[in-house]
Parts: structure tokens; sequence; C-alpha cells
């Protein structure tokens, strides 16, 4: 397997990212975790546009999907003629989500450019990955998700707040993506929201995983400062970089 980082910023787009989006490929299979804002750019630096064969949505907040209504507009009106169908693994009200942010509600809600199909917890098959979902600390319905093909094994968190249940997901994982958007100053947090990048390492360390690859981290935080706290309680740690490629 190998993770290619296409937007890592939290919250909305910095300078150097877009929002969440993240290529993961195995034996030819491209699977899209997640379509923040600019996911349909950078995804043209990573080979063919239409070359995706899922998306997997993990949850409705904007800078998680929203990049499906500018990606549904280039397969649409792809100039070669639209590919063909796209599976997209959501939670409940994805199809809606998107077809809401047009002006005019799409005709078929785009169903001739996405195959909708909602997930919940528990297993199940995307191409080669046998995939585990579960619900994390988070003011909407939102899933984390391991995914396994190939003997390795990526758990991506999604957002969430603490959560032993991530912990449970998570657990002698090989690559975990895990959302650190805060750094820890000392003030209070909102519960249930985002992690700091300490949380994210202590969710590491109790999970026993091979490496910890921060995101998430909305812009306006000192990412220097988030991994210096996160590499307090584990050792193997980096904060993704858009554009790079992890081999998991």
């Amino acid at each position: 397997m190998e993770l290619t980082v296409l937007g890592c910023a939290g919250t909305y787009p910095g300078p150097h990212s877009g929002c969440s989006s993240y290529l993961l490929e195995h034996d030819g299979f491209r699977l899209l975790l997640d379509a923040g804002n600019f996911a349909t750019g950078a995804l043209q630096r990573h080979g063919e546009l239409f070359d995706i064969d899922a998306v997997f949505v993990s949850h409705l907040h904007a800078d998680h999907c929203i990049d499906l209504v500018a990606y549904a507009y280039a397969r649409k009106y792809a100039p070669q003629g639209p590919p063909p169908l796209l599976p997209v693994y959501g939670p409940s009200g994805t199809q809606d989500r998107i077809c809401g942010a047009f002006d005019h509600l799409p005709p078929g809600e785009l169903t001739d450019v996405y195959d909708w199909r909602e997930v919940n917890p528990g297993r199940l098959d995307i191409g080669p990955f046998t995939v585990d979902l579960a619900r994390t600390a988070h003011p909407i319905q939102c899933h984390a998700a391991r995914l396994s093909a190939g003997g390795r094994t990526l758990t991506y968190s999604a957002d969430t707040g603490p959560c032993p249940g991530l912990i449970d997901l998570a657990r002698g994982s090989d690559l975990f993506l895990c959302e650190a958007s805060w750094q820890d100053d000392g003030q209070p947090l909102p519960d249930g929201v985002h992690l700091t990048g300490r949380g994210a390492a202590e969710h590491a360390a109790k999970a026993d995983v091979g490496k910890l690859l921060l995101t998430h981290l909305v812009p306006w935080v000192d990412s220097d400062r988030v991994l210096s706290d996160a590499a307090g309680v584990f050792a193997d740690v980096a904060v993704a970089r858009t554009d790079a490629r992890y081999p998991v």
C-alpha cells in the first residue's frame, strides 16, 4: 500500500495545502479518502484525473467532502466522454449533502456520475481493501477507517476528539493517519471535536501502532509545536505534507 497526501489542512485550506484528501493505492486500485477543498486540483498532480476507482467520505463537513461537487463537473463534462460511475461510500445523507451544494438540484441527483453507497460502523470491502469503520467523537456522524490489504494496515482517524473506539480500531496498525488539529497551549478546548498533537500521540501509543502521521492541522497553529508535543509521547511521528508519499 502507498498513501499520497493530496490535502492535509483542517477547517479551511492553508497557503500550502488544500483540505483533507488522501490517495491510497494497492495493486493498481486507487481509493480517494475524503475530498476536501482542492482535492480535484491535487489529483491532477498524481496521475490521470479520472483514474480513481472509489471514494470514501468520512463525514459531511465541507473540508472533507465538498470537492465532490467540483469533481462531479469534471467527470460529467470530460472532453473524452464521461467515465464510468464512481462508487462513493459515505454516511447517511452524503448524496443530499453534495447535491444540495448546487444552485438547483442536479438532474438524477448525480446518479449519472456517482454510485452512492451508504456505510455504517462495521466491515465492508472496497476493491482490495478490507475496511473496518467505527464512529468517532465528533459533532456529526463521522467514521474512522481501518484499511487492510497485502498484509499491511492503515487507520485513518478522520475527525475526532478523545475516542477509546479509535484506539481499538487502530490497534497494531502499520500507519496511523491521525488528526491533530490543535496545539496544546493550555487553553480550554471544546470536547468531542478534535485532538491535539499530544492527544493523537497518546492514542497512537495506546494502540501500539507502527508510525504516526499527524494531519488536519488548522492553518493558524504552529506545526512544529504540534509535532514536538506529539514526539514527547510517541517516537515515530511526522507531520503530513502535501504531495508526499508514504509507504504503509
